[in-house]
């Protein structure tokens, strides 16, 4: 294991230096104006020990750039003094220890000792984080909050039922992945599966694409043509957007799904199928109905059982499992050697709304793992508006504070409503405060109240 010295002063470290290769280090010297980052990356670099000398500055800007480099690296500073100021800043950098001179080998030893079971507390976390990923992935799907462990149990039971679901929630939520598990876990896995967007296919090609037609159907139908329900037979059709499906085209829907056949445009021939129907929508169907825009007797053909998946900003608790799920899979991508995040960034994507749901996070991550170069993304590697959210976030909070009253302003302001109230009886007010007169005469004086 190599241990790098940063200092300009090698010959003060000769007697660490000494102890640090009868231990089995690999001991390895640079001055501060060297290419310190290339020297860490070349040798494989765990540990620092870093000089911090009078220009505390050029200093502290060196630490910053290495942790930045590696928040992983452990940093030992070595310090003139003692000062509160100083060993504050170094921890608030990110150095693991600050040690004071004249050097003593015993306190190197014992922070080494102090470093080393942090490494196997953090290498076991890191062990156990992965085991509860594989724990809750589910189906290419992740989650251990409540809401989601249910629709995981659901859908293991309906999967081997022919039963129509209906999937509901926002866009990103992951409507698609959960009709590809009830797929996958069905009787008709080795079958296929065909997505049909509604919200994508135009009005007037909406019959001919789900039923399909024969030649001589309509100007242009040179030659017979299969629609999705015939392609998909055995296996499963979804529907996904199926709030956009044409009123007109709704009655036929409902009747293929009551009597399992359907005609193909421009045919008398009636085709019977044997297909599993599940749809999805981000609309409020029940508006719809409302609104005239949508049946409700296909609604309740479809809707046998519904899966409502929650918005993320629902299940934060599945936020960090999903965050290393996607950092995984964009590092294999990407051919990337990225070992997470850094605090800063997981606690603006905990904070963050995520308007466009498990889509948007996931594309959050592959734009960080795409811009990364280093070995942990940090708060310069996100897009620009999470970067500002943070801005936004404090400016939030400090205009909240702003609204609130020092605890001394809310006393003067209770206790003047309450001599108010009383029209300046201090034994009654006293009563109603549950203090003594004395107090009350006490606080009056204290707070410049007039009676």
């Amino acid at each position: 294991m190599s241990f790098l010295i940063i200092t300009d002063n090698p010959q003060y470290y000769n007697s660490l230096q000494k102890f640090l290769l009868k231990n089995n280090y690999n001991v390895i010297f640079c001055g501060k104006q060297e290419d310190i980052l290339s020297k860490i990356e070349d040798k494989g670099i765990k540990f620092i020990v870093m000089d911090l000398t009078k220009r505390e500055i050029k200093d502290f800007a060196l630490l910053k750039l290495i942790k930045n480099y590696d928040p992983l690296l452990e940093v030992i500073i070595i310090g003139d003094t003692a000062s509160s100021e100083k060993i504050g800043e170094s921890i608030r950098l990110g150095a693991s220890e600050y040690i004071t001179k004249p050097l003593r080998i015993q306190s190197i030893e014992l922070v080494l000792k102090r470093i080393k079971k942090q490494i196997v507390l953090r290498r076991e976390t890191l062990l156990l984080e992965k085991e509860i990923s594989s724990k809750y992935l589910f189906q290419g799907m992740v989650g251990k909050s409540p809401h989601m462990l249910d629709i995981f149990s659901t859908i293991e039971r309906i999967a081997k039922y022919t039963t129509n679901v209906l999937i509901t929630g926002k866009t990103g939520t992951g409507k698609e992945m959960v009709a590809r598990a009830i797929h996958q876990l069905s009787s008709r896995s080795k079958k296929k599966l065909i997505i049909c967007d509604c919200s994508v296919v135009p009005k007037n090609l909406f019959e001919s694409e789900l039923f399909g037609y024969v030649r001589g159907a309509f100007t242009g139908a040179d030659k017979t043509k299969k629609g999705l329900f015939e392609e998909v037979q055995g296996g499963t059709l979804f529907l996904d957007e199926i709030g956009n499906l044409p009123l007109f085209l709704q009655p036929k829907l409902l009747r293929v799904i009551e009597e399992r056949q359907f005609r193909r445009l421009g045919s008398n021939e009636d085709i019977h199928i044997d297909v599993r129907l599940i749809s999805a929508t981000g609309r409020d169907l029940k508006l719809g109905i409302k609104n005239r825009n949508f049946r409700e007797d296909l609604f309740h053909r479809l809707n046998i059982l519904e899966i409502n998946l929650p918005a993320l900003k629902d299940r934060k608790e599945d936020i960090p499992l999903l965050m290393r799920y996607f950092l995984e899979k964009h590092t294999k991508k990407f051919d990337k050697n990225i070992r997470g995040v850094s605090r800063r960034v997981q606690k603006i994507l905990l904070n963050y709304s995520w308007p466009g749901n498990i889509r948007e996070l996931e594309n959050v991550i592959e734009h960080t793992v795409a811009l990364c170069l280093k070995t942990f993304i940090d708060i310069d590697d996100l897009p620009k508006y999470l970067q500002e959210s943070q801005v936004i976030e404090i400016e939030m909070v400090s205009s909240e504070l702003k609204k609130f009253l020092t605890l001394d302003n809310f006393e003067k302001q209770y206790i003047k409503k309450v001599l108010e109230a009383t029209q300046g009886n201090i034994q009654r007010s006293a009563q109603i405060l549950g203090i003594s007169r004395y107090t009350l005469y006490r606080k009056i004086k204290k707070l410049k109240l007039s009676v």
